[in-house]
């Protein structure tokens, strides 16, 4: 199970960090995909972690603004985000996959539940 939080409503520029824990399994040789999703547009990919190694990928919608990292001892991923836009609204989710890094929705198998960041302009 997957367990996404740390939304709510931020002022433009702002840096929330949100989180996502497991429970049931361990991250170790897993890939973590950070994604998020407007009402009546797809599920966009916006970040990736390579848990075993460290390597992460972003969107080009979001590099150099947000960060994924981990907390193994935590069981723990987080996606640090800064510099907000009221274009980052959207309900944020994690999810989980084996084998390569990916972007792809359709490569992702398990879910959380998401958290809505608002940013407000």
């Amino acid at each position: 199970q997957l367990q996404a939080s740390g939304g709510g409503l931020v002022q433009a520029g702002g840096s929330p960090r949100l989180s996502c824990v497991a429970s049931g399994f361990t991250f170790d040789d897993n890939v973590i995909g950070w994604f998020r999703q407007v009402p009546g547009k797809e599920r966009e990919g916006v970040a990736c972690l390579v848990c075993n190694d460290g390597r992460t990928y972003y969107s080009d919608s979001v590099k150099n603004r947000f960060a994924a990292d981990s907390d193994k001892a935590k069981n723990t991923v987080y996606l640090e985000m800064h510099n907000l836009k009221p274009e980052d609204t959207a309900v944020y989710y994690c999810a989980v996959r084996e084998g390569t890094a990916s972007l792809t929705k359709y490569e992702y198998h398990y879910w959380g539940q998401g958290t809505l960041v608002t940013v407000s302009s």
